[in-house]
Parts: structure tokens; sequence; C-alpha cells
């Protein structure tokens, strides 16, 4: 699909990482951006970078997606790309043990249960009603293309490390959306793509000292070092160019393959 100056795009989680990268490389392609975040300063200096919309949206509940959907569809039209990159990552082992006594202590279910909200339902909510809107539109491609759906998974979806289950969880579930909600829009000429970066450059390696992350950049085969935003946000211009890029899950991670810790 070509993006046009009247191309409306959405992308969850843009304020920063991934998302951040995404909304530029789209709107540099043309685009008109609006980007849903919960981080009012970044999202609104992105936005004003980029010459597109910032609209404060919680994936979680359905109230505000629906009012961020609203809000961005009067500025820009309905989009004809959505790409969501809004999660979380949590460490926490099914089961651990209490510092003060020692006794085994199981894995705290809200913060499950808010992993999955975010990652994974926020994820299908939101792809579910923006494919409801690309719907009606009208084809844009001779195949008769309305829009692409790009939502990002993760290489613990399939090598989920210690501490991880909660976020190998979300992310298996969005890679597992991927063919069935393609095979149930394909009627409606929308393609669905998933990403599955490996170990990228975002906020959540902020923290980590000079020789963790090199560390880190050591384990990735080729090229050793971590991936770039950029690079993700590339691999989302490509799939929405391509029209025979659908129903499929992408990784992008340099080879590799996550060790259990």
């Amino acid at each position: 699909m070509e993006i046009t100056p009247t191309t409306a795009a959405i992308v969850t989680g843009g304020a920063s990482g991934l998302g951040a990268a995404t909304a530029r490389r789209l709107a540099a392609a043309g685009a008109r951006v609006a980007i849903f975040d919960l981080n009012a300063e970044k999202g609104e200096a992105v936005a004003a970078e980029i010459g597109g919309l910032f609209v404060p949206v919680d994936v979680t509940n359905p109230q505000s997606v629906d009012a961020g959907l609203e809000q961005a569809r009067t500025a820009h039209g309905v989009e004809r790309i959505c790409v969501t990159c809004a999660g979380i990552v949590a460490g926490k082992k099914t089961v651990g043990r209490d510092r003060e006594t020692g006794a085994t202590v199981a894995h705290d279910l809200a913060l499950f249960q808010k992993v999955i909200a975010i990652n994974l339902i926020g994820t299908f909510h939101v792809i579910s009603k923006s494919a409801a809107a690309m719907a009606a539109l009208e084809p844009v491609t001779g195949d008769g293309g309305r829009g692409v759906i790009v939502t990002t998974a993760s290489v613990a979806a399939e090598e989920g490390q210690m501490g991880q289950a909660a976020y190998a969880a979300s992310k298996g579930g969005v890679a597992a959306l991927t063919l069935p909600v393609a095979r149930d829009l394909s009627r409606e000429g929308i393609r669905v793509a998933s990403i599955e970066p490996g170990l990228f450059e975002t906020p959540m390696f902020d923290a980590l000292p000079d020789d963790a992350r090199a560390a880190l950049a050591s384990a990735v085969p080729f090229p050793s070092r971590l991936g770039r935003p950029a690079e993700y946000a590339e691999l989302v211009a490509a799939i929405v160019a391509n029209d025979m890029m659908n129903g499929c899950t992408i990784r992008l991670d340099g080879a590799i393959r996550l060790a259990p810790k």
C-alpha cells in the first residue's frame, strides 16, 4: 500500500522507543500520524517534531480507546495504518522466595493480569476497533486493500526467559493472534502482520550500566549490537509497502535465541 499525504496512521506507544521511531518513519513517508500514549510530555514532543497529533490513550480502557480514535479520526480521517507498540515488561518468577522469611511465594496474579491487559488485550482491542473502521473505507490498492495493521510481539514469545512468564505469555498471544486475525480480515482487504523484536535500544534498557548493555549486545550473533528503533520502523514501512506480507510473524533479532536467563 502506498502512503500518500492523505494516509492516516495510528501508533500506540508512540511516545518513545519503537513506537516513536515508527511515528517518525511514517510521518517522513507522508502519513498523518496520531500518537496514542500515556506519557503526555514525550508524546507531545514527538507529535510536534513530526507534525502529528498526540492523544492520551490508555489501551486497557475501552472508553479511552474509543475517545482517542474519535479524536484522531476527526483530525486526520480514518486510519489506514495501525501499529501497536504499547506494552510493558515485568520480571517475576512463577515461584519466588520471600526475602525476609525464605518462604516460597507464588507469582503476583495482579501483575500477571496487568501485563496481559496491556500487551495482549490492549493490542487486540485497538486492532479490532481500527479494523472495524478500516473495513468501511474505499479500497486503495489494485487488490482491494483498505489498510494494514502491524503488531509488536517479541522473541520472548518463542524463548521466554526465567521471570518472563507474564511477558512471554502476552507476546506469545500477540504472535498467535496474527494469522487468525489476518484470515478474519481478508474479505475486508485488511492485512495483518506482527514483528518479534529481539534486543533493542528502548527505554527498558536505559537504566542498565554500560557493561550490562555490552554483554547483551555481544549475545547477538550479527550484527553484535542492540537493535535500533529505526530498524524496527523500517520493517513496519516495508510491511505497509508490500501487499503480499500478510498473516506473518517476522523476527527482527540479529539471529539471537534467548538463553534461559
